[in-house]
Order: structure tokens, then C-alpha cells, then sequence
């Protein structure tokens, strides 16, 4: 018995140092990821001012939770994803900055996170790459601190194939079942119909290959992330159907619309193009899109030399699914709609190209070093030139917004107050006022409400230049602003 008992203590010891190596090496395995995470943080913080103040749809989300103004109206395709996810700060704090911050160093978490979850199924090299390359996009350095859900959607999409991979490899790996999960929620969390169109290829191989315990946790979460979205829909949409079919109408109507090349306009900085019209951007802002499906190709040459050949076609497969819609379904455009795409491809193409500065043949892997790091370069500066623009407009069109607050407050329009007319909504927020519409996409109120609270609250309406005012402001005083022209009704006190 003694015997026993000090060879077992003997195993013991002689064990612990072989846990500490492995432990180790797991970690060191994991700082090119955290490299490449923290760099994309500073690369926020650096790049995106964190004063820039908040665009018209993250003034919709924040408003919800915002003590700073009232709550603008709720859309039916939008969820409350981002609403709860920014509310730790909004809640308490009106400091623009101090939500930049929050949300770049809570975006490179979630990065890392993404990563990680990759890793035993790619070499760590491949997966560092493919954080630099999804996170040096100007789209996600754009929208990483915003308060908006495409990038949101993006990580968990890359969490959601990386841990579905890991649990069909591992049937007894239940951290990767509650990585699906997590992953399902928070892409219904942030955009339902997009965690729908991600996970398809998940849930059709699941169903085939009868991998029920997968599917159910897949679903579990894409239920759990999406419940709130259906009881709002009968609690104040008129049903789950009706807010599908107002989703659709005010996206346009669902239905066959080629909008590749309006995603090729909107390459070169423009947030919405709706209409998408004009010139296609310089051709130096647009080759990395052409050239991204065929490195895409070459990766899944090299997965199948390499045997992760299902890896990587599962990847390709939700990339086109996710980007699908927003290629072929609606008849309008935004760089972030395709950012899921992005960050999936980014495996495959970080793959095709750590194979090609790895060729065996030596004069060969010189040339491809070359190219390589050249288009590499050159990819880096255009993102970098196209960000510094989108961020100086950005920046110059909030302004604007501010200084049309101060106008507002000068002439009297202060909380509690109503703002209606041309971008309402944003300057409604900046100035801590209501904001209503009686017709569009927005529409909560009609000409004779907006009447009769003008009687009793401040109430203003910006009106384009060239343009009639409503006839509720046909008799206000008026002034010139940027553009616009402002009337305004401020009711006497005590009246």
C-alpha cells in the first residue's frame, strides 16, 4: 500500500511540470492573437476620434437607455442588441468619448475571442493574419467603436463556425457547445436575419450529417438572442409577420436586386448609398475586392492539400450566405452590411497567402514574399486614406449637428422640446429633444399632433433648402443654417 501510494505520488509530481509546459505553450500559442487584438483597439482609439459624436442610427440605438434625450423611434427591422450592449455606459455617462473607449477595447476583446476559438483547427500563423486582415479593413476600424451591430455580427459569425467545427470534432467538448450557443445569441442579439442567413450551412450540414445535439444548440441560441425581437414584434408591431413585412418594405422590399456594383461604390467611403449613383471609386480603392474571392479559391486549394478541407469549405459557404442578401436582395448599400463576409473569408485568404511567402521552391517564395508584401502595403494605405476621409466627413457632418443645436437652444428650442424634418432624429439627440415624423420609414406622429404639442413645448422642424415647410410651420419665424432652414415655435411662458 505505501508502495502504491509513492509511486502514485511520484506520477503526480512528475505530471506537474508536464501541465506547466503544456499550459505555457497554449499561451504563448495565444499572443499573436492577443497581439493582433490589441492592436486593433489602439488602432480605434488612434484613428477614430473618440469625440466624433454619435451618427443617426447609433443616436436611435443609445437613445433607448440615454438619460440625455428621449428615446427616438424604434424601426421594425432594428433589434436591441446594441442598445443593451452599450447601455453599461449610456446609461449613467453622455460622454461620446468615454463609449468610443468602452466599445473599441469591448470590440478587441471580442476579436480575440473569435480567434481563439479557431485555434487547433488553423495554424496560429494563418489565424494572426487573419485578424490583420479583417481588422485593418477601414470598415471595421470604422465601426468597431460604434454603436452599431455589423461588426457585432461579423465576430460571432467567426466564433459560430469555429465552434461548430470543434463540436462536430468533439462530441464531448462543451465549451465549444457553449461557444455555438453564445455565438447565435449574440448575432440574433444584434441582427436575427443575419444570424439567420449565417448559420444556414451550420444548421443544413448539422441536419444532415444528423448531428441533432449541435443543431438543437444552435437553434437554442439563435432563439434565445431573438426572442426579445418576436414579443416586441406582437407587443408593438402588430406581429411577428407584420414587422417582417415592414422590415422588408422599409429596406426597400426583399426581392431580386443586383447591388454589387452599388457595394462597389460604397468602397470608397460612403457609409449609405441609397441611392447608390455616381462614378465607381478609383480602381486602387476597389481591386482588393476582386482580388479577395480568388485568394479565397487558392485557400481552399491549399486546405484541401493541407486536409482542413471542411474547414474551410463551412467558411466559404457562410461568407456567401451572409453576404447573399446584401448582394442580390436589396436594392441599396453600406460597406458594413458585408462585414460578416469579411471576417469569414479572411481564414481562407490568410491561408492562401502564408502559403504563398511559404513556397517551397526558393526563387519562387522570394517573388511571392515580394508581392506579397507589396499588395499587402499598398492594401493597408489605401484602408488608412479611405478611413482619415470617412472620418474627417464623419466628423465635419456631427459638427454640423452641434453647431444646428446651438441654434436651437439660442432661439429658445430646449428640453423638454420636439424636433421634426430633415434629420431630425440625430439633432433631436444632440439637442436632448423628442423628434417625430409624419411620413417615411420613421413615421410616429401625424401634422395635427405635432400642432398641438407646438401650444405647449418648443417645438422646430428643419426643412431643406429649397423645399416648403409643413403646413403646421408655415407661419413660424424662420432662419437660415447650413443648408437647411429652421422654423421654430416657442410657446410663451404660461401660456
Amino acid at each position: 500500500m505505501a508502495g502504491s501510494a509513492h509511486a502514485t505520488a511520484e506520477a503526480a509530481r512528475r505530471e506537474r511540470p508536464r501541465r506547466a509546459s503544456t499550459v505555457t505553450a497554449r499561451a504563448r500559442a495565444g499572443w499573436p492573437l492577443a497581439a493582433v487584438a490589441a492592436a486593433f483597439t489602439l488602432a480605434q482609439l488612434l484613428l477614430v476620434r473618440p469625440g466624433m459624436g454619435l451618427g443617426w442610427d447609433e443616436t436611435v440605438y443609445v437613445s433607448q437607455v440615454s438619460g440625455h434625450a428621449p428615446a427616438a423611434f424604434f424601426s421594425a427591422p432594428r433589434a436591441r442588441g446594441v442598445t443593451l450592449l452599450v447601455a453599461p455606459v449610456a446609461a449613467w455617462s453622455s460622454s461620446t468619448a468615454l463609449l468610443r473607449v468602452y466599445l473599441a477595447v469591448l470590440s478587441g476583446l471580442a476579436l480575440f475571442l473569435a480567434l481563439r476559438a479557431w485555434r487547433g483547427l488553423f495554424p496560429v500563423r494563418v489565424l494572426a493574419l487573419a485578424g490583420a486582415l479583417f481588422a485593418s479593413l477601414w470598415v471595421t476600424l470604422f465601426y468597431g467603436p460604434q454603436a452599431m451591430p455589423n461588426y457585432w455580427v461579423a465576430v460571432g459569425a467567426l466564433a459560430a463556425v469555429a465552434c461548430f467545427l470543434r463540436a462536430r470534432a468533439d462530441r464531448t467538448d462543451r465549451a465549444a457547445l457553449w461557444g455555438l450557443a453564445a455565438s447565435g445569441a449574440l448575432m440574433a442579439w444584434m441582427r436575427p436575419m443575419d444570424a439567420v442567413w449565417v448559420t444556414l450551412p451550420l444548421l443544413a450540414l448539422a441536419l444532415l450529417r444528423r448531428h441533432w445535439r449541435i443543431a438543437l444548440v444552435l437553434l437554442a441560441g439563435l432563439a434565445a438572442g431573438a426572442v426579445e425581437w418576436v414579443i416586441e414584434a406582437y407587443a408593438g408591431y402588430g406581429g411577428l409577420v407584420r414587422r417582417l413585412s415592414d422590415a422588408s418594405a422599409i429596406q426597400g422590399g426583399l426581392g431580386w436586386h443586383l447591388a454589387v456594383v452599388d457595394q462597389l461604390r460604397s468602397l470608397g467611403g460612403r457609409g449609405l448609398c441609397r441611392p447608390c449613383t455616381g462614378a465607381l471609386p478609383h480602381p486602387l480603392l476597389t481591386v482588393w475586392w476582386f482580388v479577395l474571392p480568388l485568394l479565397a479559391v487558392l485557400g481552399l486549394t491549399v486546405a484541401v492539400r493541407a486536409r482542413r478541407t471542411a474547414p474551410t469549405l463551412l467558411t466559404l459557404a457562410c461568407a456567401a450566405t451572409a453576404a447573399f442578401p446584401y448582394l442580390f436582395l436589396i436594392d441599396y448599400a453600406a460597406p458594413r452590411f458585408l462585414q460578416p463576409a469579411y471576417a469569414l473569408l479572411a481564414i481562407p485568404v490568410a491561408d492562401a497567402l502564408v502559403h504563398l511567402v511559404t513556397a517551397p521552391a526558393r526563387t519562387g517564395r522570394r517573388v511571392a514574399v515580394a508581392l506579397v508584401a507589396l499588395g499587402l502595403a499598398t492594401h493597408l494605405g489605401v484602408q488608412l486614406a479611405v478611413l482619415m476621409h470617412v472620418v474627417d466627413r464623419t466628423t465635419t457632418a456631427h459638427r454640423t449637428w452641434s453647431r444646428t443645436t446651438a441654434t436651437l437652444h439660442r432661439l429658445g428650442v430646449r428640453p423638454p422640446c420636439l424636433l421634426t424634418g430633415h434629420e431630425a432624429i440625430p439633432v433631436a439627440f444632440y439637442a436632448g429633444c423628442s423628434s417625430a415624423a409624419t411620413n417615411g420609414h420613421n413615421a410616429n406622429s401625424t401634422e395635427q399632433v405635432i400642432a398641438r404639442t407646438a401650444r405647449r413645448t418648443p417645438v422646430a422642424t428643419l426643412v431643406p433648402s429649397g423645399s416648403r415647410p409643413p403646413g403646421y410651420a408655415r407661419h413660424w419665424p424662420s432662419v437660415p443654417l447650413d443648408g437647411p432652414r429652421l422654423y421654430y415655435a416657442v410657446p410663451e411662458a404660461g401660456s
